[in-house]
């Protein structure tokens, strides 16, 4: 498991960062990698990730899996990964409540599933299948959300709260994509952030993302491009008063910024866990 302390996303323009600290400069409790970025044999990239993996947790975030394919979880991603874990032994894998793609194409994106008991069984079988080729359980992310289907049977919410139970999968918890869907879709982030089950939630992650408008009104992209907004901090605050500590990633994909930029939003997340843990305990 995680340890319930602030992680960075790491990428290559911090490698030396954190395996050579300067005095004074601080370093995250833990680190995160897309595996699909290792999913070769040898070379540099793992030369890298042999050496963060030796110093701190590290954390599987895939993006390939496409458990919500219609044709079932992609094969040779997924044993891909199993190697990849077989290799460093992560302390969390996880994956995304999503689709992207069918057996002749791929979409470099993370597209949206229907919220009915059909797919909840189709996606049941898919988690099960990676659980059970992996030997541990994953986290599953939910998502950010531009539309909702109109054959939904149940909320978002509800929904992974019964795959987890189906499956004994945990939750990745996004507040950003909350911020995100909740916008996008009208609905009230608080009252989101509030039905969710903290026993099920074994990861966290905090991301910035860019707005567009659309005929005077917002439309929130998740691009995980700039620092963390108010409200995002906001609802991080009020699910941690409730909830307690939990493994918390500062996410930060595109738009690179330099390693003290993000190291501060981290220290940020971990004044703000400490407070609302401290109120909790009061």
């Amino acid at each position: 498991m995680l340890p319930s302390l602030v992680g960075i996303g790491l990428k290559p323009a911090h490698y030396r960062d954190v395996l050579e600290p300067q005095t004074g400069v601080p370093l995250p409790g833990w680190v995160e990698v897309h595996p699909q970025n290792y999913f070769v044999d040898g070379g540099p990239p793992h030369r890298w990730l042999g050496a963060v993996a030796e110093r701190y947790p590290l954390s599987f975030h895939s993006v390939g899996l496409s458990l919500g394919t219609a044709q079932g979880v992609d094969e040779e991603e997924l044993d891909q990964l199993a190697v990849l874990c077989a290799r460093y032994n992560p302390a969390s894998v996880s994956d995304h409540l999503s689709w992207s793609g069918s057996p002749d194409d791929r979409y470099p994106d993370l597209l949206p599933i229907a919220y009915t008991r059909a797919v909840l069984d189709h996606l049941a079988v898919q988690v099960d299948r990676v659980q059970e080729l992996l030997g541990r359980s994953i986290l599953i992310e939910n998502p950010s959300r531009y539309l909702s289907y109109s054959t939904d049977e149940m909320d978002e919410v509800e929904f992974m709260h019964a795959l987890c139970r189906r499956t004994g999968c945990g939750l990745l918890f996004d507040i950003n994509n909350v911020e995100v869907s909740c916008n996008n879709r009208q609905l009230d982030p608080m009252a989101y952030v509030d039905a969710i089950d903290p026993a099920l939630v074994g990861e966290i992650h905090l991301a910035g993302h860019a707005t567009e408008w659309h005929g005077g009104l917002p439309l929130l992209i998740d691009d995980h491009g700039s620092a963390v907004t108010d409200l995002s901090w906001s609802l991080f605050e009020r699910f941690i008063a409730r909830a307690g500590a939990r493994p918390v990633l500062i996410e930060w994909d595109t738009n690179i910024p330099q390693y003290a930029v993000l190291m501060a939003e981290a220290d940020r997340a971990a004044a703000v866990m400490a407070r609302a843990t401290a109120a909790r305990a009061a």
